[in-house]
């Protein structure tokens, strides 16, 4: 099962790399 980085985190594609850091941080929390 492969999952999608973007769904993972619950951003948007054409979220940018910030965005994308900030949702990462907020999910290792």
């Amino acid at each position: 099962m492969k999952r999608d980085i973007y769904e993972v985190l619950g951003v948007e594609k054409t979220a940018d790399e910030q965005e994308i850091k900030k949702a990462y941080r907020k999910l290792a929390r």
